[in-house]
Order: C-alpha cells, then structure tokens, then sequence
C-alpha cells in the first residue's frame, strides 16, 4: 500500500482558489472511493488556508490513476477546470507524505507558525473519515501519529506556550486599528458555530469582551450560546445587532454571505466605525466591504501578512521533533510492509512441520513419544525462524524489504502476495513468531 495526497495550500497559490477548490470538498473522499479501485482509503483536511486529501493505493502504479480520479471529482464539485484542478495541487508520495502531514499539524506549515488550532483540524479530519468509512489502516496511524507529533512540539517548544492563532493575530490587528482598544466596550457579532467560532467566542472571553452575538444560516446558534454564552441571533434580529456592531466577525463560510449593498443599507446613518474580519475560506464578507466608508475588512491574507516570526530556535527545534517523529514513522510502516512475508515463511516451514509430524503419528500413533517430538520440532521451527524475521524488520526499516522477498522466492519458492487494505488484521492474527516464548524457553 502506498500513501500519497495531494496539497492546495497559500503558500503555492492564492486563497481565492483554495477557496473554490474546497467547494463540495465533504463528499469527495466518498465518491472517489466507490468510483475508483486505485484510491482505498482517503482523509480530506480542509482548512481556511489549504486543502489537501491524502490517500492511499494499491501499489505505486495506482498513484497517477488514484490522482486523476480525484482532480476529477473536484473539478466536478467545484465547478473548475480539470487542468485548472491539476496545476493547482502539488502530489507527495512516500515520507514526503508523512513529513508534510506531521509539520502541518504541528502549525510548521500555518499562516501563523506554531497556531494550535490546525492540530484539532487534523483530528477532526480523521474522525470525519473514520465515521464516513473512507479512511484505511494505513491513514488512520498516519492521523494519529501526526496528531501525537503535534502535542509533543507543544508540549517541548516555546511555540506551544505562546497561544498563537490566526483569530488571536485577527484580534490583535483589529486591536490595533480601533480608536478604543478596550474589547469590554464593544459588541460583536460572530457568524458561524464551528471550531473557529468556538475559538473566536474564548479568544474575546479572554480579552474582556462580553457583548457577543453569534448567527448560524443553519439555525444552530441556539445551542452553540447555550454552552460558550453570548446572544443568539435569527434573520430578524441580525440587521440591529450588525448596525449596532463594532466588530463583526466571519467564521462560517457558509453559501449566504453579507453583500456590500446590503451592510450599506443596514449601516446607513450610523457614524460608528466597524471592523469586518472574514475568516471563513469561502468568505462570510464581500470582499467589496472594503471599500464602504467607516468599514475595516481584515482578511486571512491580512492575518497572514501581520503573524509575527517565530523564533530560530523554537521553530529548530519544533522541525527536529516533526524529523524525528516522520522518520520513526517511516521504519515503523516499513517494518510492516513485510508482515506478509514473514507469515509466508512462517506457513511455509509450519506446513513442512506437519507434513512430517503426520509421518510421524501414521507410524507411532498419537503417543508420548510422538507428542515429544512434535514439541521439539516446533520448537526447533521457532528457533530457526527468528533469526530470519528479525532480519526482515531490520531490511525493511532500510528499504530492503523486496530483496527480502526475493531472496524468499530464490531459496524456497516462496510466492509472498501482497495484503490488501484488510490485510493488518489477518498478519496480526497469524502473528509469525513469539518471541516472548522464545526468549522464556
């Protein structure tokens, strides 16, 4: 099985695109999978700044085909151009895959180096895939690996400890451009009731603001203020709520979005000065708001030019603990790309054992004597297979694990067929040594 994804981020091209490719992006894993035999598995992450599925496939010849099958379906979901589609994603396979996955986790790869908040997104992602039956074995402990990398760079560098996010950057820069600093004499309205809402609403908690009023399109405003406070707003009562705002802030990216003329209309005779921040990918906000006297429109690109540099030294040592943790990764999947082989070898040599134990019993019955033999031939067969599985770990943590294969077939004929996505199961269930039982006897 081999991992790859493919990767829109802004740092290759602009949000606007990222934006449109991520159109219809919660049903693509799905369609690929059941139009596709070169994709197994696939997890999609969809952030405010990137967009990226990662895969898995057969072999490395099913890569290119599992490729093509999904700049399809995006093309068809988003309404772009196939060429368009295909340009506009990088393609990793490999340890690139997982390198890329950890550094994005732990907030490497961020508008806002070392944000904490993609590290939920990356959790989230996971989950999203494992309730929808698109994410294989093999993506499942990538997921997982990469979101314990990213609680290790939190927990060891100072880029956990500083709290950066993209909203806390959004607040500070809207901070700074308000003529009161103070955040509890301001009323804000939130659109949305995701993890960046939620985020938003604790960020301006801590900042002392109180007068918070949140509109879902969908309705769920209700029970999102039940648990984190604030107002809920309907389609009614957001008119006065956005023209008494100070501060309104986008975090939903949902098909309905304000439109310039109508906050005009809303905000009209109002000599108040407002501060519009769109964070949602898909924009809450038109981007014409802009341009409406009194208004200050932040956006992710705003955020993305603002965030601070991180220090040398945390940002070293965060990229050698993401090293570390994608290269321990790597031997590990490497290792297990031989479990097929070593069960092979291990149903061959125990098929030749009860070969000869049937010999055995047809000529002494099932006596003592022949029970003491079966005992110590299989221990024997223990013994003898050790050697060679541990070889097999070592060969395959080095990328050798063909020639281990070969030399199977060279030396005893031995066909080793290659597991399909169930197949961890079925190695894990014919485990080929037992070492504990060896190192006991």
């Amino acid at each position: 099985m081999v991992l790859f994804s493919l990767v829109a981020t802004h740092a290759d091209i602009d949000l606007e695109t990222v934006a449109q490719l991520s159109n219809g992006s919660s049903g693509i894993a799905a369609s690929v999978l059941s139009g596709s035999p070169a994709v197994s598995g696939a997890v999609v992450l969809a952030t405010c700044n990137r967009y990226e599925i990662y895969g898995e496939a057969p072999n490395t010849d099913d890569v290119e085909a599992a490729r093509a099958a999904l700049v399809a379906q995006i093309s068809e979901q988003s309404g772009l151009a196939e060429p368009l589609v295909s340009r506009s994603f990088s393609t990793r396979t490999g340890p690139e895959v997982t390198r890329h996955l950890f550094a994005v986790s732990a907030g490497l790869d961020s508008a806002v180096v070392g944000e904490r908040e993609i590290a939920g997104q990356v959790r989230r992602a996971l989950i999203t895939a494992q309730h929808e039956g698109t994410a294989s074995a093999g993506l499942v402990r990538l997921f997982q690996a990469a979101s314990k990398t990213a609680k290790d760079v939190g927990a060891q560098t100072a880029l956990g400890s500083r709290g950066l996010s993209i909203v806390s950057v959004a607040l500070d820069l809207a901070t700074d451009l308000s003529e009161n600093p103070d955040w509890s004499t301001k009323k804000v309205v939130v659109f949305g009731t995701g993890a960046y809402a939620g985020a938003t609403m604790a960020l301006l908690r801590e900042r002392g603001c109180t007068d918070i009023s949140v509109f879902s399109s969908s309705g769920r405003a209700e029970g999102f203020v039940a648990t984190r406070g604030g107002t809920a707003l309907d389609a009614e009562s957001l008119r006065p709520a956005v023209a008494a705002a100070d501060v309104m802030i986008g975090c939903s990216g949902s098909d309905t979005r304000v439109e310039a003329d109508e906050l005009a209309q809303v905000r009209a005779g109002s000599s108040q000065p407002l501060i519009a921040i769109d964070l949602a990918l898909t924009h809450d906000f038109d981007p014409a708001v802009g341009e409406l006297e009194g208004v200050e429109l932040l956006t992710l690109e705003s955020v993305r030019l603002a965030a601070p540099q991180e220090q040398a030294e945390s940002l070293a040592q965060a990229s050698g603990i993401v090293q570390g943790a994608a290269k321990a990764f790597e031997q590990e999947r490497e290792a297990r790309s031989v479990d097929s082989a070593i069960v092979a070898l291990r149903r061959h040599t125990m098929n030749v054992l009860d070969a000869e134990m049937e010999k055995v019993r047809a000529r002494h019955g099932c006596t003592a004597a022949a029970e003491e033999v079966e005992f110590a031939l299989r221990r024997m067969v223990k013994q003898l297979l050790h050697v060679p599985t541990v070889r097999a770990r070592e060969l395959a943590a080095n990328g050798q694990q063909d020639d281990y294969v070969a030399a199977l077939e060279a030396l005893y004929g031995i066909t080793v067929e290659q597991p399909g996505t169930s197949a961890p199961a079925a190695a894990q269930a014919e485990c080929p040594v037992d070492h504990q039982g060896l190192e006991s006897a």
